[in-house]
């Protein structure tokens, strides 16, 4: 699990400093679905394991309160994370940059800036070994 890298741990440090509400609700779910995507880049699960994940993380977000903007940008991340695909995951993960940054603040979206760097690395040095 992916829960303590960089990206991952600035999310979670901007949660104390963010009042309650539907802005730290946001960095919450940002923090979720970022997990399950870098899972997908660095650990893929088996399918089954992964359409569990999903549900589990639809099911979760669909109990907070969130902006708009990044509740439709998360829908459409879930939408897309079912291709269960590294690649796909890395793409999610860079569309969510904007709505991140718009919904949780500038930390929030380079915390997911960073991630998707990570996860592109990741799937770039993946791919260097296989070839």
């Amino acid at each position: 699990m992916s829960g303590w890298d960089p990206a991952a741990t600035a999310l979670l440090q901007l949660l104390p400093q963010t009042g309650r509400g539907p802005r730290r609700e946001g960095i919450f779910a940002l923090w979720l679905t970022l997990r399950v995507a870098q899972d997908l880049v660095r650990d893929p699960p088996a399918e089954r394991a992964h359409r569990r994940r999903l549900q589990a993380l639809e099911h979760r977000l669909s109990s907070l309160t969130l902006p708009p903007p990044l509740r439709r940008a998360l829908a459409a991340a879930i939408s897309q994370l079912r291709d269960a695909r590294p690649e796909t995951a890395v793409q999610v993960l860079s569309q969510l940059v904007a709505p991140a940054r718009e919904s949780g603040g500038a930390d929030a979206g380079d915390a997911v800036a960073h991630a998707a760097r990570a996860a592109r690395a990741v799937l770039r040095a993946g791919a260097a070994v296989v070839h």
